[in-house]
């Protein structure tokens, strides 16, 4: 693709990296047939090629308008079109490269941006959404309709081991996880204990910065990274071997931390090596000899949900039907894998009505061989699939803790 981007962007780190992106798409539309909001609207700008084209536009001629922001913002970020692209265009950071202009050029409406504002003041604090999901769950019985089906039930997380092994890795406790499922990281303490493996949660560690980043707060996203970096740094230079982490949605953003922050002359290669070092727990015990784990399988048709940030960004798409499998669960049959489920961090509350068609979609897909449950490995599908599965949803690893 031909470019000719104005100076005003071309001289910054992010315009010069859009430049690159755009020249490589060949426009053969290929990503059209797997984005989730085409398929739905079947508008050209609401697919992948459509908003390149926009960006682009943007880039060429300085200016923006309403419309460009709102194909942008119905952008899932799934980041299908990635799997799918026979050039390798890196969607998704072009995406929040031009959602990022777009947000310091257009002023928004006063409702989008105290709406932007609130869920960035409180998804990422751990103390501030915990103390709201447990004022909802006191309530959820006078809460109506799908507000009420948003409030996630009581979870009790069950005690991490305490014996300590020679092998070490470290987990992010994160914000929305470590209060709406609580047990996630302490059942996957309990199956790396067993596998000789402890696993530390840092203290000082908290959000991992999507939440801020993917709302084009880009320098506050960024704030949030430096600071898990330091809280992790310490345990990385006592040899801790990985960053295990036990939500997709948390592990694509720390892989990204060495782009991110490779202009950062602090903080350039800390951020790389911790990219380096993280994982998703999938990924961790398919190099790992499983035969110390017994899990109860019998009785259990288990229909796995792989979300987009494991599968697209990550690159793990069949890493938990292959730790399944080895371990003799009976996997359910699902359809349309690739397609998003419509949780995509904040996307179910600012496009909630988009995010339900998703939903129902993928609920269809992921029920339609009859299982007894669900699992996923990220705790914002979690809590969105599970306000209209007709069975139970948590995360895959609590299988083989049981």
């Amino acid at each position: 693709m031909k470019t000719n981007i104005v100076q005003t962007f071309l001289n910054t780190p992010d315009g010069a990296e859009a430049e690159q992106i755009l020249r490589t798409c060949v426009h053969c539309g290929f990503c059209t047939a797997t984005c989730p909001t085409y398929q739905e609207l079947n508008d050209e700008r609401d697919g992948p090629r459509g908003r390149i084209y926009l960006i682009k536009q943007l880039l060429e001629t300085d200016e923006v308008t309403e419309k460009t922001r709102t194909h942008l913002d119905r952008c899932l970020t799934c980041r299908s079109c990635e799997t799918t692209c026979p050039s390798g265009v890196q969607y998704g950071r072009l995406v929040d490269i031009g959602r990022g202009i777009v947000e310091k050029k257009l002023e928004r409406p006063v409702g989008q941006k105290l709406a932007r504002w609130g869920l960035r003041q409180l998804l990422p604090y751990s103390k501030r959404f915990g103390a709201a999901i447990a004022v909802g769950q006191v309530f959820k019985p006078l809460i109506p309709g799908k507000l009420g089906a948003k409030i996630p039930p009581k979870r009790k997380a069950s005690p991490w081991p305490k014996q300590r092994h020679a092998r070490v890795m470290l987990a992010l406790a994160g914000c929305a996880q470590s209060s709406a499922a609580p047990n996630t990281n302490a059942a996957t303490a309990r199956v790396l204990d067993k596998l000789g493996i402890t696993l530390v949660e840092a203290p000082d560690a908290g959000c991992c910065g999507a939440v801020s980043y993917h709302l084009s707060a880009h320098d506050e996203g960024l704030d949030f990274m430096r600071r898990n970096i330091d809280a992790w740094w310490p345990a990385v230079e006592a040899g801790a071997e990985a960053i295990v982490m036990t939500a997709s949605g948390c592990g694509a953003m720390v892989q990204e931390y060495g782009h991110l922050l490779r202009n950062d002359a602090q903080y350039a290669q800390k951020a790389k090596r911790i990219s380096e070092l993280t994982k998703d727990i999938s990924e961790v015990l398919l190099h790992e000899d499983l035969s110390s784990l017994k899990p109860t399988t019998e009785g259990e048709k288990v229909a796995i949900h792989c979300p987009c940030t494991l599968q697209h960004a990550m690159k793990q798409g069949t890493s938990v039907d292959q730790v399944l499998t080895k371990l003799g669960f009976d996997l359910a049959a699902t359809k349309d894998k690739h397609l998003c489920c419509g949780s995509a961090g904040t996307y179910s509350i600012l496009q909630p009505e988009l995010s339900e068609r998703l939903l129902n979609n993928k609920v269809k897909a992921l029920t339609g061989d009859n299982p007894t449950q669900i699992v996923t490995s990220n705790i914002g599908c979690q809590l969105h699939i599970e306000t209209k599965a007709p069975v139970p949803v948590s995360h895959w690893i609590e299988l083989l803790d049981r």
